[in-house]
């Protein structure tokens, strides 16, 4: 990347990193953060030299914000920066996703209207899986808030404009605040009927416990989440009150550690849907950040099919111990409705991207189960111990000791040198298993690999073919330290032709940070009919939303002039359970413009469900707003074309593939990826090497560098 002030041109001396010439209104550098459940990785982009540089450092679990800071201050010295000198620090974090995946939040109570107590409990008629008898019910099985902790006032709104039928009793909220503290609650979620029309019942309350609990996390589900759907709507204010403190906590000590080490950029941190929000967001509404670590992988990958000129791309993100797949179509990727949004289980009313993850990685964990079923994952080695390959007492077979043992990684060129791999150590660990088994060391080690692959291809098949999305249409995007290890076979089970490796792909995540942009969102419910539309509500509706934003960009130093703003609504025929998006156009709500929604909808309806019905009432559920900053103006660049094959091939040696159903040892050209030149074909097979990651390029498959230095590996159907 290079940087520059306008109205630079691109600087000629071009860079072997990522390719690409920024054009920016203002001087920057970046760094990007990305917390993974074995490493953390780090991008660096300074606008002065045209320097990028990537590192990584182990994860640490126990307090990830330590891991961030190390490996931080470690790029700066190697980079012999100045501190100061960063403009801007992008973070993405997993505290709240695992605070909710482990159960490990904090103490939360609820206090809600007389009569409600156990909504979070019963949910909805629907089961998860609607034929299971031994099927775990999450809100059930592993409450948010036990039910001693929830509490009841009276009090009641009703719809259909929030008008007070009894007022909110005040002494019993005080008395309750009381009990809740003496329990030991640390976090507090007020949820209300009918407060997405009216708040003042659920203020007037946290006003209350405030004064009795000082100390505690305090939300309600106005500020959470203003959307009728009871259920989905407490369950969302509970998930942000049982994350809260735990996610609180984390950004003041990032905060604080920062400062302290005189890194003074401004902060900002991923959100779910895409975009980047401030930590003064976060504080308010953890719940913004359950997606944050995955959301901008599938930017990044999004960006870098965009790159090469594919319209359509599968983002294909594997770490040490999640696999994570998105759907990205012209650039723009797929986000969830209200019928699928949710974290382990729970329902969650906020807008974000459709991001499918699996417990599938390099450190996924190969055993047999009680029943002798061979299995992969979801449980992972870690960062520590890790593989047995990484020498630190790991004893577990996993996806990495499978790699090592078929010669699919090179021992003494892993991160790019600076760790040696113990291939004796996955030989023995494999081998035990192959034991168990009563088979082949290099059947049992395939074996891991066709398993791990096959989860991961019926992962993809049900965020597309499940959805009436062609996968052989696409391209597979695949990143993450493992995801080119993997991706060409995964690729050859779809059918998906062609697997694009971006040219840093175990930092891609991190990339995504530094392109995504600033995104806040409103959401309101109102309920109107086709039949007899009220265009002042609709344009008074919108116009107190964007004032909302405008409010909320002043209060974080922002500039409206800097955010472009996009309209939506959440429609469906009259009598239907759930909604769709569809966008609307700026400007004043016109009868023309309400036609032209009512279309829309029908054809959304059409692709969604393969049938729509023009003469069916059409209602309006909710309204949506989004504030989204400026694009940043990006000129593509040609890729530095200075390799040669012959300089780039390290050495060639056997690697074991599975071909024609048999298992074969294959002569395996290894290969340094930085030196390869752009346009010249690579048969398989082949191991490209760089410091993030290991590409494998397997027989019967081809391989180019494109002119942006990003690898395309073609496909033949496997046999």
């Amino acid at each position: 990347f290079f940087f520059h002030a306008q109205p630079a041109i691109p600087d000629p001396l071009w860079s072997r990193g990522l390719g690409d010439v920024y054009k920016r209104q203002f001087l920057v550098i970046l760094v990007g953060i990305d917390v993974g459940g074995t490493f953390t990785d780090f991008i660096y982009l300074n606008h002065e030299t045209g320097k990028t540089d990537i590192h990584k450092v182990s994860t640490t679990p126990d307090d990830p914000s330590i891991g961030v800071i190390t490996g931080l201050l470690e790029l700066v010295d190697k980079g012999k920066l100045k501190p100061k000198s960063i403009t801007q620090i992008f973070h993405g974090t997993t505290t709240a996703t695992n605070s909710v995946l482990e159960g490990k939040g904090a103490c939360t109570g609820m206090i809600t209207n007389q009569g409600f107590r156990d909504i979070i409990h019963i949910g909805r008629h629907q089961r998860p899986d609607h034929y299971s008898i031994m099927q775990e019910i999450p809100w059930q099985n592993r409450p948010l808030v036990q039910r001693q902790y929830r509490k009841t006032v009276k009090g009641r709104l009703t719809p259909p404009t929030g008008h007070e039928l009894e007022p909110l009793d005040e002494n019993e909220v005080l008395r309750i605040a009381r009990e809740l503290k003496e329990s030991g609650v640390e976090s507090l979620a007020i949820c209300f009927l009918f407060s997405y029309l009216n708040p003042e019942h659920e203020r007037r309350a946290k006003e209350l416990v405030r004064g009795i609990m000082p100390n505690a996390f305090i939300t309600t589900s106005s500020e959470i989440s203003p959307q009728f759907r009871e259920f989905e709507r407490f369950t969302t204010a509970a998930l942000a009150s049982f994350v809260g403190p735990k996610v609180a906590k984390y950004v003041k000590n990032l905060e604080n550690s920062l400062s302290q080490n005189n890194i003074t950029g401004d902060l900002r941190i991923m959100a779910s849907n895409g975009g980047v929000i401030t930590p003064r967001m976060v504080l308010q509404n953890p719940a913004l950040t359950m997606m944050s670590g995955l959301a901008a992988g599938v930017l990044g990958g999004a960006w870098v099919g965009e790159k090469c000129e594919r319209s359509k791309v599968i983002t294909f993100d594997i770490g040490g111990t999640s696999a994570d797949i998105g759907i990205a179509i012209d650039g723009k990727c797929s986000e969830t409705d209200s019928r699928s949004t949710s974290i382990a289980g729970f329902p969650l009313l906020m807008p974000m991207l459709d991001i499918h993850t699996i417990g599938a990685g390099g450190g996924s964990i190969a055993y047999l189960d009680k029943g002798g079923a061979f299995k992969v994952g979801p449980q992972s080695a870690g960062a520590m111990p890790g593989p047995a390959a990484y020498g630190l007492g790991g004893k577990k077979p996993t996806v990495t000791d499978a790699n090592l043992v078929l010669g699919r990684l090179e021992p003494n060129d892993f991160l790019g040198g600076e760790m040696s791999l113990d291939v004796n150590a996955s030989r023995n660990v494999v081998g035990e298993l192959a034991n168990k088994l009563k088979i082949d060391l290099l059947e049992a080690a395939e074996g891991i690999l066709t398993i791990l692959n096959a989860n991961m291809a019926n992962a993809i098949r049900s965020r597309t073919v499940q959805r009436g999305i062609d996968p052989r249409e696409f391209s597979l995007v695949a990143m993450g330290g493992a995801g080119p290890l993997q991706g060409a076979e995964v690729a050859q089970m779809l059918e998906v032709p062609e697997v694009i490796v971006p040219i840093s792909p175990g930092i891609t995540s991190a990339l995504g940070l530094l392109i995504a942009d600033l995104k806040y969102d409103v959401i309101r419910t109102q309920f109107q009919s086709s039949t007899k539309p009220n265009l002042h509500r609709f344009n008074s509706e919108f116009a107190e939303m964007e004032a909302e934003i405008h409010e909320r960009l002043a209060e974080d130093g922002l500039s409206s002039n800097e955010v472009h703003f996009e309209r939506a609504a959440d429609l469906r025929y009259l009598g239907q359970g759930y909604e769709l998006r569809v966008g609307l156009g700026d400007g004043k709500i016109s009868e023309k413009s309400l036609q032209t929604l009512w279309q829309k909808f029908h054809e959304t309806h059409s692709v969604e469900y393969g049938k729509a019905f023009p003469e069916s009432p059409i209602e309006v559920v909710n309204l949506r707003v989004s504030a989204i900053g400026q694009p940043k103006e990006m000129i593509f660049s040609p890729f530095k074309a200075d390799g040669d094959l012959k300089n780039a091939l390290v050495q060639t040696r056997d690697a074991v593939f599975r071909l024609d159903g048999s298992l074969q040892n294959f002569k395996t050209q290894i290969y340094r990826r930085n030196m390869l030149p752009i346009n010249v074909e690579i048969l398989g097979p082949a191991i490209l090497l760089q410091k993030d990651s290991t590409t494998v390029v397997p027989p019967n498959a081809t391989a180019k560098v494109h002119s942006t230095g990003n690898i395309i590996i073609s496909l033949e159907p496997n046999s």
